[in-house]
């Protein structure tokens, strides 16, 4: 395929936000990235693979990353916007995008995954790939809400595990920004003082790692903290020997008494399961934010396979 076309030039998306008169809800933790040098810097570290690619984008807003992507050769994007004010915007950069953007209304924790890969396949077809059925490569982007970041990655780390949805790709990648507390904790290993029950849940699948930081001062209106670009990429073999399920329920008991050693939370327990830190090679000594991740798998898949009831 030839390479995709540049945008024209366009509005700039504070002229935009300033003539529909675009304001940042707070009760849906909305913030704009103004700067595209910030959002091409974001598309130019996430590394992505752009052909036989379908780009989802969540939470556009005004449209700056969608830019920056379109701007950097994707030739599939599917942007799903929850609120409707943003619209009219996203509709005048599909109209600008050379039959490359498609602009979904929707909640991307309720909407229908097929509906993304329709949307895509139909794009890909207009732009040459007639006989195109599924992608080989699928990349999550977006500047995620802080109240619902957490909540749509533990979902998509489901929808991974079961290869489902959008995941069922052969090469998935998620790059997405986050409140810099929570970047810290997705990314944070062993003995990490950030390290708690998402760093496990995210590590068992994926590589998760930060690509960029992102200054509050980037943002209007500016937040209260820093954020964090984190890229997850899912590992060739994954840690993960149990249900995801069965995972969360071991670190949500293990965390819930953090500064305690295992020793003690297992004894507190029951003293017959303490066997189970010997058999999984685990030292009883350490606290839950010390175990490595694949060590947690472990005890996940034991206690799933023999059906132990935790609290």
């Amino acid at each position: 395929m030839p390479p995709a076309k540049k945008l024209p030039k366009l509005p700039s998306i504070r002229e935009l936000v300033r003539l529909y008169n675009l304001r940042a809800k707070q009760q849906l933790s909305q913030n704009f990235i103004m700067d595209k040098n910030v959002t091409d810097k974001i598309v130019s570290l996430a590394g992505l693979e752009l052909d036989n690619a379908l780009c989802v984008e969540v939470g556009p807003g005004p449209g700056l990353l969608t830019r920056s992507v379109l701007d950097h050769g994707a030739r599939t994007v599917v942007a799903v916007e929850k609120d409707e004010r943003f619209i009219p915007t996203l509709q005048q950069l599909q109209d600008a995008s050379d039959g490359r953007l498609r602009v979904m209304l929707g909640d991307m924790l309720k909407v229908d995954h097929q509906k993304i890969i329709d949307n895509g396949l139909q794009l890909e077809s207009r732009n040459g790939a007639k006989d195109a059925v599924s992608f080989e490569y699928v990349h999550l982007l977006g500047n995620l809400p802080f109240n619902v970041a957490t909540p749509l990655l533990i979902q998509w780390l489901h929808l991974l595990s079961a290869r489902q949805g959008i995941f069922s790709a052969p090469n998935v990648s998620m790059t997405l920004m986050f409140q810099k507390e929570v970047a810290d904790r997705i990314t944070a290993m062993a003995s990490e003082s950030p390290r708690g029950r998402l760093s496990i849940v995210a590590q068992s699948m994926c590589d998760a790692f930060r690509l960029y930081h992102v200054p509050g001062s980037s943002f209007v209106p500016r937040p209260k903290v820093d954020a964090s670009v984190v890229q997850l990429r899912p590992l060739e073999k994954p840690l993960l020997q149990s249900s995801l399920k069965t995972l969360e329920h071991l670190t949500r008991f293990a965390f819930m008494k953090r500064r305690k050693m295992l020793a003690r939370i297992f004894k507190d327990w029951d003293p017959n399961q303490l066997t189970l830190l010997e058999e999984c090679e685990i030292d009883p000594t350490l606290r839950p934010q010390d175990v490595p991740t694949e060590k947690f798998c472990t005890l996940a898949g034991i206690i799933e396979q023999r059906g132990i009831k935790l609290p």
